[in-house]
């Protein structure tokens, strides 16, 4: 896919932008929001993992590929950190949005890109799509299996897949228990909520234990609510130790 036109940027969360107001369309649309604003300092990169380059393209120009493939999706929008200078050089023409509103956290981030959503005239209702910027093997089918899966449901969902290994509890190097994988699931993205809920839960989290807040989904299950769990794919692993971009390299290069 070729990323043909400029990217329409957003500054503050309070500016409007090049984007058209969405207010006068019908409801609910599905938006993606991408947190781009890590350093992945675990991938042991040159550079933010983000932009390391796998088959060819930046990690993030796989992700951002394959999201544009979804028509379902009315705009995707990429959180950047406000000092990043690389994303215009390894992604070109970025025909989304870009809000260089990234905070210290995950969770800031993409608090921050919701309102900028809300910004450009998407409302309480609209669905939000979050997924990580290094799940770059991502493919269309996953993400319209999720919408069909959560567009009707009454707090939204995340693909998963069921845990298949043994768990072990640690204490060190040395194995203090085994767990139960039974009703385990592990999470996977996007995870699709809708945009109000989501910012109450992410505000709510973010004023007390934001450290429990590992993901959107544990937010929403802090205020009581039980995500749909989507069956997802091996093949949508995030990309975070060295060993993990050989294989993403070979699986792209297998899709190519």
């Amino acid at each position: 896919m070729a990323l043909s036109s400029g990217p329409r940027i957003i500054e503050s969360c309070d500016r409007p932008t090049q984007l058209q107001n969405l207010s006068h369309l019908p409801t609910p649309h599905c938006f993606a929001l991408v947190p781009c604003a890590g350093k992945g300092e675990r991938a042991g990169t040159r550079q933010p993992k983000q932009y390391e380059a796998v088959a060819g393209l930046p990690m993030v120009q796989h992700t951002l590929q394959a999201l544009f493939s979804v028509s379902r999706l009315q705009a995707v929008l990429v959180v950047l950190h406000p000092e990043d200078d690389l994303f215009e050089q390894h992604v070109p023409n970025f025909p989304g949005l870009v809000a260089r509103v990234g905070g210290s956290t995950r969770a800031q981030s993409v608090l921050n890109g919701l309102l900028a959503l809300r910004s450009q005239g998407a409302h309480d209702a609209d669905w939000v799509l979050v997924h990580d910027a290094a799940r770059c093997l991502l493919q269309a089918r996953w993400v319209n299996a999720l919408i069909d899966a959560c567009e009707h449901d009454p707090v939204g969902g995340l693909l998963a897949l069921p845990v298949a290994d043994t768990l072990k509890q640690a204490q060190g190097d040395r194995v203090e228990c085994s767990i139960s994988r039974t009703q385990k699931w592990q999470a996977q993205t996007p995870q699709m909520f809708r945009l109000g809920a989501l910012e109450s839960a992410l505000q709510q989290a973010l004023a007390g234990s934001a450290d429990m807040i590992t993901d959107e989904s544990s937010a929403i299950e802090a205020m009581g609510q039980r995500p749909k769990l989507v069956m997802g794919s091996l093949e949508n692993f995030k990309l975070t130790y060295p060993p993990d971009f050989e294989l993403a390299e070979k699986l792209l290069r297998m899709r190519s």
